[in-house]
């Protein structure tokens, strides 16, 4: 990813990580699962309580985008900011 597309998913994660808007659960876990899977090398999460049903739905979110590297979760990542929250 060249510097000015990496600008590009540093100014999503602020737009995302700043707006009012309130998003249902799904959406939520799509853009943790794309901006877990775009910042760290395997995307794993780790629970801390086997019972917790919003650990289970975390660890799905990113079993669901794992085939995806680095490059195209953060792709992702903005596709979403840009469709839900606004131009980038």
């Amino acid at each position: 990813m060249t510097d000015s597309s990496d600008q590009k998913f540093l100014k999503a994660y602020e737009m995302a990580n700043n707006t009012s808007l309130r998003f249902p659960p799904d959406i939520m876990l799509h853009f943790y699962a794309y901006y877990k899977r775009a910042t760290t090398l395997n995307g794993s999460y780790n629970t801390k309580d086997e019972e917790d049903v919003r650990s289970g739905f975390k660890a799905n979110a990113l079993v669901q985008v794992e085939q995806l590297s680095q490059l195209e979760a953060k792709q992702k990542y903005i596709e979403m900011v840009e469709k839900y929250i606004g131009q980038i």
